[in-house]
């Protein structure tokens, strides 16, 4: 790993960043606000390729990484379109089926996840487990060659646009009684299957549903992997989910600071522009400094997990998602200071992302879930929970 990307990195970025800024925010936000779709977007971040990157090419992707799909994902969110399907879809399901589908799983799943013809959103959240994985309740039971699926999830982004949902539950361990973590494609028509829609107070395209599996029968080749090698494999599919959160913080913090700086440079009331005065100045600038600190980890966190390292990349992940959601509410943040009431106008189009980018601090996994890891992995210290 340097500290300067390759050439085909930088024309990757170079490439999506001219496909967002075709689109840009005022897109975003006129489809979040009419109730509307990305879905232009993302069938051409798709056709162009940049949609699977990281599949691998026999099934119809780039053959690269998380590292080159964290970089689509950035480049998308500075230009105004974060789109959080990427950290689902492609990342998080198409890693899992990738490393541990079956033949048939990949043949049926990857190519479409790439191309972005088809989208599959990932259950884990229930209602009373939190962010505590290890109580989720959802359950699988073996019933002759199939699978009956029974449980409910929570706050399970993109259900609308999604063809199936990779559902995480727990299957109990004919040696000790114990349930253990399996995941499973369970398809949106399936009889029992129930998603209803949550309000949310965002700006947002990408919808939150609540899900209820009720005796959800599926055939015994929806389970993907090893029954016995769940949870190996839920994090396989976490530590791309971190990155790429970390990835979308990243867009989000360099939009609303791009705004930000634009305004005080233009902007004048004592006869000098506004940004020449430290009051302005010093704090954009430390945005600035906090940005490229979380750009750096979420680099190091992506080529470690490329690497193959994985518990390595658990630990950078994490650090890499708290400093980058960290700095993208900073930043929007301070770009709503710096313009005062304009601040606060739909017309310079800030304010609307101050409740999604709270989300940084929150999803997937909140910030004193983090630190809870940091200081029991990192640090050695006794566990708090």
């Amino acid at each position: 790993m340097g500290f300067e990307e390759t050439a085909e990195r930088r024309a990757l970025r170079s490439a999506v960043a001219e496909l967002g800024e075709r689109y840009g925010y005022d897109y975003y936000v006129r489809q979040a606000r009419s109730g509307g779709q990305t879905t232009e977007l993302w069938r051409e971040v798709g056709k162009l390729g940049y949609l699977g990157v990281n599949i691998p090419e026999e099934h119809g992707g780039g053959g690269a990484g998380i590292s080159e799909l964290s970089i689509v994902l950035e480049e998308l969110s500075a230009a105004g379109c974060p789109l959080l399907m990427m950290v689902v879809s492609p990342a998080i399901c198409g890693t899992v089926i990738a490393r541990f589908g079956t033949d048939e799983q990949k043949r049926r799943w990857l190519p479409g996840l790439a191309d972005g013809s088809l989208t599959m959103a990932f259950a884990i959240t229930e209602p009373d487990a939190g962010s505590n994985s290890h109580r989720i309740t959802t359950t699988a039971r073996r019933d002759g060659g199939d699978w009956v699926l029974s449980g409910r999830k929570v706050f399970i982004s993109g259900i609308d646009v999604a063809d199936a949902v990779l559902v995480v539950g727990r299957t109990e361990d004919a040696r000790t009684g114990k349930l253990k973590p399996a995941l499973f494609v369970v398809p949106k028509d399936a009889p029992g299957f129930e998603a209803q829609h949550i309000e949310m107070e965002l700006v947002s395209p990408d919808r939150q549903y609540s899900l209820f599996l009720d005796d959800v029968r599926l055939p015994g080749d929806a389970l993907v992997g090893s029954e016995d090698a769940g949870l190996l494999q839920l994090f396989a599919g976490l530590n791309p989910e971190r990155v790429m959160a970390s990835a979308l913080a990243l867009g989000t913090a360099r939009h609303a600071l791009g705004k930000a700086v634009s305004y005080v440079k233009e902007r004048s009331v004592w006869g000098t522009p506004i940004g020449s005065h430290q009051g302005l100045a010093h704090p954009l600038a430390q945005v600035k400094i906090e940005l490229e600190l979380a750009r750096l980890m979420t680099q190091k966190a992506a080529h470690l997990y490329d690497s193959g390292n994985d518990e390595a990349a658990g630990e950078a992940a994490n650090m890499a998602k708290y400093a980058a959601g960290e700095v993208a509410v900073r930043s929007v943040d301070q770009a709503v200071q710096s313009m005062g009431g304009n601040g606060l106008t739909t017309e310079y189009g800030v304010a609307s992302m101050l409740s999604a980018c709270r989300l940084a601090r929150v999803a997937p996994v909140s910030r004193e879930m983090i630190l809870n890891f940091v200081a029991q992995n990192s640090l050695g210290l006794p566990r708090s929970y």
